[in-house]
């Protein structure tokens, strides 16, 4: 029986297998190393945050982006995006020299046995480990508006979905959304021939500024610090902060992970976006209907009104919903033993364990209990340090072939403070 089973090879699952490794953890590592930024993910994206807030984490700190860079001849500057192929590329680079070998199967089941967990992969093999570490990425939680989701994936699909836009040539599109995958996503089309257009909820678009240069007066620094999840002490604190941020009121935390860095552009897309794509705010689908050639969009504005548009294909940029109901690869018994916040996510106490004793979240997942940091890779670092503590501590209190004990009688609320 294995000490951990990291599922999941993305920044997150290949940060914590990094550090469990050095722990001296008898563990496995399965997925498909980086799949959702090589996957789905078309060319010529960029990622938005800073390249020296985007390194996976190692507990030695020997293989930031930075090193990679320097390994094809590049400089990671602050201020200047690094491509999402070579952020790829370094993951795989990082997983080489970082990870013990990564098992690129799928696990499609986890289920609760005496003394921890068996799992399943995708060949039917069957596995057991006293803890996982579920780092499942962002894919499983997809979220389609209602509106739109009877209808064919030949119509309508999620800006995830696509690892290329090249079948959209010299096609009508439009684009749902207001954020980044929105805004890149039409760009991208724009600048390869499509007609495309945005639709968005919001009155108006919201574009990131500039960031101010690494190096300034003290003073400047000090009005505003830099973080990994852009400049100003609120994003200092939902960045650097974690451990803190889950103290907050869990109303207080819902909101922030609902609201806080609400949906923006980067600053390098918009010279491309303006002058190449139609814009419609203030509005959202409420129907659409199949009719030849495409779809038939409903949308209503704020003060009620209608109006009617056709276009040959949807992407629907509408990000992920990170829910407990969604992880369809654990076993109905251990899905419905965890206990869960408002938004529907699991409830995971200060070391990312959940509820149910060995099974330890990471990534989307924990963003209502740890904050905005987790919807991005820099979270990773912190993640890893913590769940790993968290494992060696669970596995200490765990006699080896005996069960998990769970929580002395504790209640949701008193599990969750920890």
């Amino acid at each position: 029986m294995y000490d951990l089973l990291v599922v999941g090879a993305g920044p997150y699952g290949l940060s914590i297998a990094s550090h469990a490794a050095s722990a001296g953890l008898n563990l496995r590592v399965f997925g498909r190393p980086m799949a959702s930024w090589r996957d789905h993910m078309p060319r010529g994206m960029f990622l938005k945050s800073e390249p020296w807030a985007s390194n996976l984490s190692d507990p030695e700190g020997r293989w930031p982006l930075a090193a990679y860079c320097a390994t094809q001849g590049v400089e990671s500057r602050h201020g200047e995006p690094i491509p999402v192929e070579m952020f790829a590329s370094y993951g795989l680079w990082f997983a080489r020299n970082a990870v013990p070998e990564v098992d690129e199967r799928t696990v499609e089941r986890i289920a609760p046995v005496p003394g921890g967990f068996e799992a399943v992969t995708d060949d039917g093999t069957v596995l057991r480990a006293r803890t996982v570490a579920l780092a499942v990425g962002v894919m499983p939680f997809v979220e389609i508006p209602s509106a739109l989701r009877g209808l064919s994936r030949s119509l309508v699909s999620h800006s995830s979905h696509h690892s290329t836009l090249d079948g959209f040539r010299g096609k009508d599109v439009t684009v749902i959304g207001g954020g980044q995958a929105a805004l890149e996503t039409a760009a991208l089309l724009a600048e390869q021939g499509t007609r495309v257009r945005v639709l968005a909820r919001a009155d108006e678009l919201c574009w990131n500024d500039v960031p101010p240069a690494w190096e300034r007066p003290w003073w400047q620094q000090a009005r505003s610090p830099h973080s990994g999840l852009g400049p100003g002490w609120r994003n200092w604190f939902y960045a650097e902060r974690p451990d803190l941020f889950r103290r907050l009121p869990e109303s207080t935390r819902a909101r922030i992970a609902a609201n806080a860095l609400g949906p923006a552009g980067a600053w390098w897309v918009r010279d491309r976006f303006e002058p190449a794509v139609e814009v419609l705010l203030g509005r959202e689908v409420a129907a659409a209907d199949v009719v030849p050639g495409g779809v038939r969009l409903e949308t209503v504005g704020g003060a009620g009104g209608t109006r009617c548009l056709e276009t040959e294909h949807v992407i629907a940029a509408t990000g992920f919903r990170a829910t407990t109901g969604r992880l369809g690869l654990l076993s109905s018994e251990l899905r419905g033993s965890l206990a869960m916040v408002g938004d529907g996510s699991p409830e995971v106490g200060r070391d990312f364990e959940s509820s149910h004793p060995g099974l330890f979240m990471a990534g989307l997942l924990t963003a209502s209990g740890f904050g905005p940091s987790m919807r991005f890779v820099h979270g990773a670092t912190f993640t890893a340090g913590a769940l790993v503590r968290g494992v060696r501590r669970r596995l200490r209190s765990q006699p080896r072939g005996g069960t998990i004990p769970a929580p002395a009688r504790r209640g949701a609320r008193d599990f969750v403070r920890r």
